[in-house]
C-alpha cells in the first residue's frame, strides 16, 4: 500500500517538492501516523502550520458547517463570517494595527506589503537581510536572500538590497529618502533559528521613521503563538507599519493577511485583491483556531513549553552541537555538519523535524505537544546525535 501511494503521487507530482520516504495519513494534537499505523511525534507541524495541532475538533465542526452554509463570497461583497474574523484578529494584534487585508497564504502576504509600502511611500526601494526568507513568489522570492531560491529566476523584482541580520548599523547605512519599507523578521526561521535582540528590532523602528519608510514584520512563522506571545515582534513592544501573517492564522486551511497601521496610505479600490481572499470557509476555520488557541492560552504554553524544551536540548553532551537557540517553540539546533542525516535518523526513532538551512536542527512542534512527548524528543535527539 505505501509503495503503491508513493508510487502514485511521484507519478503524477510536479517534482518541484524533496520527499521523504514516508506517507502520512492522519494527525491528533502533536502526532501523526503513517500508512503502517505508526506513530510520530510531529516537529515538522506543518512547516508552522499546526501550532495548535491536527484534528482540533472545533475547528473541524466550524469548516464542516460553513461549508454546507457558503465557502466562496469575494470581497466585493460584505459577508457576516468574514467580518467577525476581521473582528477577532485584530483584536490580538499588536496596537496600532487597525485593518487587515486578507488572502490565501504567508507569501501573498509579503507580497502585498511590499505594494502597500511602494504604493503608501511612493518609493522604489525595500531594504532587506541576510539570510530572510520571505516566500517564493517573485516579489517575496526578491526580499529572500538565499542565492539557491533566487539565482534560477533573475531577474528578480528590482530595487531590494540586503543588509546584515541583528545589526543596526548596517540596517541605518542602507535607508535614506528612497526606501518604501525595512522588511525583516523578527525571528529568522528558514534563516538558522536566529531571534532579533529587542534593540536591533526597536533601532529599525526608530530608522524607518526617521526616513520616512514603512516597517515591515513578517510573522508568517512567528505569529499565533509559536513564539511564546501572539506575535514575536510583541517581545520588543514595537507596532510595525505592516504585519504579513499565515500559516497558523487558520489552524491548516490555507490563509493569509496584512496587519495595517493608518501610517499605510493610499489604500483605495482596486490597487490590489484576490479573488479567495478572505473567502468563508478560511474565516470560520481563522475564528475557531483563534479562539481555540484562547481557550487553550497557547501563547503561555508556547512559552513554557518552549523554555522547558529548549533547556532539555541545552543539557545535551554531543560534540556535534555547536549551540541552541529559538524563542517559545521556535527552536534551532545548530550543528558542526550537515543536518540532513540527522533529520533521516529522528525520523527512523518516531521524530519528525525540519531544517534551517544547511545544518541547523529545527523544531516547530504544535504548542499543544505535552511534556511527556517533548523528553521523547530530546532523548531521541541526544541519540541521533551522540551516533
Amino acid at each position: 500500500m505505501n509503495q503503491t501511494i508513493q508510487e502514485l503521487e511521484q507519478r503524477f507530482t510536479s517534482g518541484v517538492y524533496p520527499k521523504r520516504d514516508l506517507t502520512i495519513v492522519r494527525g491528533k494534537d502533536a502526532t501523526v501516523w503513517d500508512d503502517q499505523g505508526r506513530a510520530y511525534v510531529d516537529c515538522v507541524g506543518g512547516q508552522g502550520v499546526s501550532t495548535l495541532g491536527h484534528a482540533n475538533p472545533a475547528v473541524a465542526r466550524a469548516i464542516a458547517e460553513q461549508a454546507l452554509t457558503l465557502i466562496s463570497c469575494p470581497e466585493i461583497f460584505y459577508n457576516d463570517t468574514r467580518a467577525h474574523f476581521e473582528e477577532l484578529l485584530i483584536s490580538i494584534l499588536p496596537d496600532g494595527l487597525e485593518r487587515v487585508y486578507l488572502c490565501n497564504s504567508g507569501a501573498e502576504a509579503v507580497e502585498a506589503a511590499i505594494k502597500f509600502a511602494r504604493l503608501s511611500t511612493g518609493r522604489p526601494n525595500i531594504v532587506a537581510t541576510v539570510r530572510a526568507f520571505h516566500g517564493r513568489t517573485l516579489g517575496a522570492l526578491s526580499a529572500t536572500y538565499e542565492p539557491k531560491y533566487r539565482d534560477p529566476f533573475q531577474p528578480l523584482v528590482p530595487g531590494f538590497s540586503h543588509v546584515p541580520y541583528n545589526n543596526a548599523e548596517a540596517l541605518a547605512s542602507a535607508v535614506d529618502e528612497h526606501t518604501a519599507a525595512v522588511l525583516i523578521e523578527a525571528v529568522q526561521g528558514e534563516g538558522g533559528v536566529h531571534p532579533g535582540s529587542s534593540e536591533y528590532l526597536r533601532a529599525a523602528r526608530q530608522i524607518a521613521d526617521r526616513h520616512g519608510a514603512l516597517l515591515i514584520v513578517d510573522e508568517v512563522q512567528t505569529g499565533f503563538a509559536r513564539t511564546g506571545r501572539w506575535f514575536a515582534i510583541e517581545h520588543s513592544g514595537v507596532t510595525p507599519d505592516l504585519m504579513p501573517m499565515g500559516k497558523a492564522i487558520a489552524g491548516g486551511v490555507p490563509m493569509g493577511a496584512v496587519g495595517i497601521r493608518d501610517t499605510v496610505k493610499n489604500l483605495t479600490p482596486g490597487v490590489h485583491g484576490s479573488t479567495f481572499g478572505g473567502n468563508p470557509l478560511a474565516c470560520a476555520a481563522g475564528i475557531a483556531s483563534i479562539r481555540e488557541m484562547q481557550r487553550l492560552d497557547l501563547p503561555r504554553q508556547a512559552a513554557e513549553k518552549g523554555e522547558y524544551f529548549k533547556e532539555r536540548l541545552e543539557e545535551i553532551n554531543a560534540p556535534v552541537i555547536r549551540q541552541v537557540r529559538g524563542l517559545g517553540l521556535l527552536i534551532g539546533i545548530e550543528l558542526k555538519s550537515k543536518v540532513a542525516p540527522y533529520l533521516r535518523a529522528l525520523q527512523a526513532e518516531g521524530v519528525l523535524a525540519l531544517p534551517a538551512g544547511l545544518n541547523v536542527l529545527r523544531f516547530l512542534p504544535p504548542a499543544v505537544i505535552t511534556y511527556e512527548q517533548i523528553g521523547f524528543v530530546v532523548e531521541k535527539t541526544a541519540r541521533v546525535l551522540a551516533a
